[in-house]
């Protein structure tokens, strides 16, 4: 890169993050502190996007570890945020080719539901279908494992709409709020009062499985379900990123991403930025799974006999005793 290029990135990244940083004052610090490295040419000496995107990102996540703020290379291109036809038509492609974050649907044996979303919780509108899909194929079984260990990121409506069909529905539950300084407005999100198929059962248990790798939308699933009291969290604490950004093309290969709000849990009034969601039972993300299987096969082994139901023949029992106890 020309150093004239690096020096017109930066400043437009520098007025980004001073006009839409979830923290005003915050973001005019930072972008008085880029401003004042970009005039001592701490940057001239870079050739490359990537190299730039690396020492940037670090100088902006000084004093403040915001793990949505940074600058990001991204050798494929850049989607032009001024052209939403463009946008649309990259996130489409990335939901098709992803199965709209639904990796995995499975009944285990003893009638245990897993669903592994990865890795990300696509907007309703390009990925509603699958987690209409998964959840009516997993409303039949008698406990649910979601697994969350590669979900980074996604959507807050899609989160919303996963937890609809977890949460109670006797009334809409009110999830949390997302507060943007920069406009002053403030958008509630709550659960739909109705979804496509069956709702799971609010009687039945489930574990959701976290990793370090664990971020953003997928931290707000596993917050819900912690918080509302819904499930259990099972495996590592997670990376710790609350803020909901915003993307924008600065170059080619180079987008700046800006956190522009704050999101406000209904229970607890806080998130979890910067301390990630603490598991209810901390263990390596590769014992996630089965120590939540063990769990759920726990109380599987313990419902009463009941003809039909789902599978669970003295057989599976027998396995799911097995499990329960090993280890």
């Amino acid at each position: 890169m020309r150093t004239d290029e690096i020096r017109t990135v930066l400043d437009r990244l520098s007025a980004l993050v001073g006009t839409h940083y979830v923290f005003p004052d915050v973001g005019r610090e930072v972008a008085d502190r880029l401003d004042a490295a970009t005039a001592e040419g701490r940057y001239d000496d870079l050739h490359t996007p990537a190299e730039l995107a690396d020492r940037v990102t670090a100088d902006l996540r000084q004093g403040n570890d915001d793990q949505h703020l940074r600058l990001i290379f991204r050798p494929e291109g850049v989607q032009d945020e001024k052209d939403p036809a463009e946008e649309e038509a990259y996130w489409s492609r990335r939901a098709a080719l992803d199965a709209g974050g639904t990796a995995k649907v499975e009944r285990l044996d003893g009638n245990i539901g897993l669903l592994e979303i990865r890795p990300l919780l696509y907007p309703p509108h390009l990925a509603g279908g699958a987690i209409v899909a998964a959840m009516t194929l997993l409303a039949s079984t008698d406990a649910l494992i979601i697994d969350l260990r590669d979900c980074v990121g996604g959507s807050p409506d899609q989160v919303a709409f996963v937890c609809s069909y977890l949460l109670a529905a006797d009334e809409p539950v009110h999830l949390q709020d997302l507060v943007k300084p920069a406009d002053g407005t403030t958008r509630q999100f709550w659960t739909a009062p109705y979804v496509p198929g069956p709702r799971y059962d609010a009687a039945k248990p489930i574990w959701v499985l976290t990793s370090e790798r664990t971020f953003s939308g997928g931290e707000e699933l596993a917050y819900n379900v912690q918080q509302f009291g819904r499930g259990t969290v099972v495996g590592e604490r997670t990376r710790g990123g609350a803020h909901p950004r915003a993307g924008f093309k600065l170059h080619d290969q180079l987008e700046a991403s800006v956190p522009v709000a704050r999101s406000v849990n209904a229970v607890s009034g806080t998130n979890w930025e910067g301390v990630g969601i603490v598991p209810d039972f901390d263990v390596p993300a590769d014992q996630a799974l089965t120590t939540a299987y063990r769990k759920a096969a726990e109380y599987v082994v313990g419902l009463p006999p009941e003809p039909g139901r789902g599978g669970v023949t003295d057989e599976a029992r027998s396995v799911l005793s097995n499990a329960a106890v090993a280890g």
